[in-house]
């Protein structure tokens, strides 16, 4: 049985264009941000696409490598739309 993971997660514990935003500002490939957290590309990958959740244990290693405060990966809002 294959998955594809093509639909967001909801709700996410990661900003996904944070995380993209933070690693091209560091100047780090997706692969080289794989190889610093020990990860898959295709991890980082669907964690950039907000296809999968990036756990807080995941959180702290994306900032170590991507030398940011945690807080900016965070999501703000857990729930919904709010009007």
């Amino acid at each position: 049985m294959t998955s594809s993971r093509t639909t967001a997660k909801c709700p996410l514990d990661h900003e996904p264009q944070a995380v993209t935003y933070a690693r091209e500002k560091s100047g780090l490939t997706k692969t080289r941000l794989a190889e610093l957290t020990g990860v898959s590309l295709s991890l980082i990958s669907e964690i950039e696409a907000g296809t999968r959740n990036a756990t807080p244990a995941m959180l702290l290693r994306l900032s170590r490598a991507l030398k940011c405060p945690v807080v900016v990966l965070e999501r703000t809002e857990k729930g919904g739309h709010d009007a």
